[in-house]
Parts: C-alpha cells; structure tokens; sequence
C-alpha cells in the first residue's frame, strides 16, 4: 500500500560529512522489493559509543547483541536493515546478529564486539541473514562519507519522509559537528529509547562522559513523545564520537567543557524525537502537551502521557473536536494527585476550564479556529505545586487503523 507523505513532514537538511564516518545503503531484498533496507557505517578506529535502548521485556537480538557489546566502550562498525525485525526468533535470530556483526567485522578489520546491529520491521519471523551477509562485501565497497542521506532512507519501513538533524558545537574552542538520523511512524512510545536513531559526531568524548550525555539527553526528547503507546521491542539509539576533531581532551565524567555540546546534542535528540512524532502513522497534526502544578515533575510527565496516549483525547483532536472534557478525562485516569477544583485547562492559549468547571464567558470560536491548525498546544495546570513537563504526540485517525491493518501483506 503506497502511504501518502506526512502532511507534517519536514525537509532532511544537508547532512555534511563527519571526519571519521563513512556510510551507505543498497537494496539487498530482506523484505521490500525495489529499495534500500540494507545500510551500514564504518568508524575510524577509536570511536567511542554510547547507546539507550528499549525497555520493552521483549527485545530483538540486535538489542541484545548492542547491550552486551556497549560496555566495551568502542565502535568500529554499523549495520542495520529495514523490513524485518528480528524479534521473537529464538537461537536462530541470536546466530543472525552474531553473524551479521561477524561479517562486517571481518570486512572491516575490527572485532566483532565494535559493530553494532539495528533491525526494524515485521516481528516473529526469520531474518535472511545470508542475503545480509552476501550483500555486506559491495555494500563495504561502496561506503562514502555524504552517505547520509542514503543511510537516512535506507532504515525506512512506514516511514513517510527520511529525518536528520545537524549542529555545530563547540569544545574548548574547537568546532565539532554532531549529525543523526533517526525511523519511526507507529509503536511510538520510547521508554529506554519500530524507532532507531543513529548519531555521530568527530568530537573526541570518552564513552563514559558520552553515554552520561546521551542517557540525560533521551528523557526529555524521545522519552516525551507517544505515537500510539506501543514501546517498541527494537528502540535503540546510539551515538558514536569519532575523535578526529582535535578538541581538547575531555574527561571521563565530561563536566563544564562538553556545556555547548551538551546543548547542541539534545536540540537534535528533539529534532529527531519531533520529525518521528510528524510522521506518526496517520498523523495529521502535531500536539504539545503542557502540565505545570503538579506535585513532581515525574508526576507532571505522568500526567501528560496519560493525556498524549488517551485515544479519545487523540480522535478528537483529529475530528478537530474542542472536547476539554475529555483532556479532564485523562488527567483523572492517570493515577496522580490532581483535584477536579483546583484544575485548569487550555487548547491554544484559551483557558477554558478552571477551578472544576467551564471558565464564565468561554469562546469556543479561538479553540476552535487553533483545532482546525496542524500544531496544537494543549496546557493544564493541576495547581497543587511546581512540578512541570512537556510531551508530545499526533492526532489519531483512520490512517493509523489503514496502515497497521494491512502491514504484513
């Protein structure tokens, strides 16, 4: 089934190359026919790496097999392929990513431990990994360093439009570029982190002070977004540094000198975070929930998820549909402290609910133009304490139902 784009999509940027990181992508018929789903990356030697991943108690092997080589703290290899998923295969899916990692290894002269391995797509069945590891020798041949857009394309499954983000920061003095790509379109719900997410960048970072970076940087960017609730059992993002920037050396524990860095990662992590929420499954508009008051700010996020991921609240917004009961609704089911009469309730800039009841004089026209955009802010205000949080999600619509009920045909 060929899937509109996005009507929220957003152009990929030029993605410029990053000393140390070459790319590419090439058709190797894992699932799809007539496209790339095949991708991999080679590193300079001693690229340090940091990842997150999905809290899903189901994961796939790739997960597994990035779990018990990111201690080792390096990278000199990545694979992933787009179509299958290689989840709940057993033994068999394990000896998949062994292998994979085995033979781009041997390719690049690394050990097998430095290569990591993504897969997104259908659950439950059999990877092909001979059509992997046959296709890695012209894939390796073909590797360049502007292979970014082609590797940005390559991880798509129902994605609408590819997503990148770039920056540059700056360490001691010395500029440092920091690029990602990331997939994602439904069983959005990150909890770490089908959503894969891939940075680099030539700064020359210990994988300690990185993987403190990149653990920090996830919860306010892809673990504040929800598509449709689903944590997906292949979430995975990870970042690499490739030390060919010469910056100056940065500690274990990173500190005030990764200060800019630090900012500029976590702008992509919610660019990224946000381009995979504008491509949600059936997405027509883009929701900002905002909840201040709340006694905590784990509270507060609580709150606004229970808000994000409700399917009434969801159609309608999607049926454009100013129903402030069911944003209430919500709020009382998520199981935090909230008080009906000290409650507050915006869409759009208009307060129009307060203190349990609707606000005197409330205008429904404004709320109703703001409903009819496709960028709709939501605010709630407990009024119990200072606790706050933002989240964001997508309209639910037909599309979702469209795209999931035919997904394996």
């Amino acid at each position: 089934m060929a899937i509109p784009v996005s009507p929220l999509a957003t152009a990929l940027p030029h993605l410029p190359p990053i000393a140390g990181v070459r790319f590419g992508a090439m058709a190797a018929g894992i699932r799809y026919k007539g496209r790339t789903d095949l991708v991999m990356a080679e590193f300079a030697p001693g690229t340090t790496v940091a990842g997150v991943f999905t809290r899903n108690l189901c994961p796939g092997a790739p997960v597994d097999w990035c779990r018990a080589a990111l201690p080792h703290g390096s990278a000199r290899g990545l694979v992933v392929n787009a179509g299958n998923a290689n989840v709940f295969t057993g033994r068999v899916g394990a000896e998949a990513a062994k292998a994979t990692a085995e033979a781009a290894a041997g390719l690049i002269g690394a050990k097998p431990a430095e290569v990591f391995i993504g897969s997104t797509g259908v659950i439950g069945e059999q990877l092909p990994v001979e059509r992997i590891t046959t296709a890695l020798p012209a894939l390796h041949a073909t590797l360049t360093p502007d292979g970014w857009e082609a590797a940005a394309r390559g991880i798509m499954t129902t994605d609408t439009f590819p997503k990148g983000a770039t920056r540059v920061a700056k360490i001691g003095g010395v500029p440092v570029r920091i690029s990602g790509i990331a997939k994602g379109s439904g069983m959005i719900a990150p909890d770490m982190a089908t959503m894969l997410c891939f940075i680099a960048t030539d700064a020359k970072i210990p994988s300690t002070a990185l993987q403190r970076l990149l653990s920090r940087g996830v919860q306010t960017s892809f673990n504040c977004t929800t598509v449709d609730s689903d944590t997906s059992t292949s979430d995975t993002v990870l970042l690499f540094a490739t030390g060919q920037a010469g910056n100056p050396e940065v500690p274990a524990e990173g500190g005030a000198m990764l200060r800019d860095f630090t900012l500029k990662l976590n702008e992509i992590l919610l660019d990224l975070a946000l381009q995979v929420i504008r491509d949600g499954e059936g997405a027509q508009k883009l929701v900002q929930i905002n909840v201040s008051g709340a006694v905590s700010g784990p509270s507060a996020k609580r709150v606004a998820m229970a808000i994000a991921n409700s399917p009434l609240v969801k159609t309608a917004i999607a049926g454009e549909d100013a129903n402030w009961g069911r944003i209430v609704m919500a709020v009382g089911k998520a199981g935090e402290p909230a008080d009906r009469d000290r409650l507050s309730v915006s869409v759009g800039g208009v307060w129009m609910a307060r203190e349990g009841g609707v606000v005197p004089g409330y205008d429904e026209a404004p709320v109703v133009a703001h409903m009819k955009g496709r960028e709709i802010v939501i605010d709630v205000d407990l009024g119990l304490k200072n606790g706050r949080a933002t989240v964001w999600t997508c309209d639910l619509t037909h599309g979702y139902i469209d795209i999931n009920g035919s997904y394996r045909s």
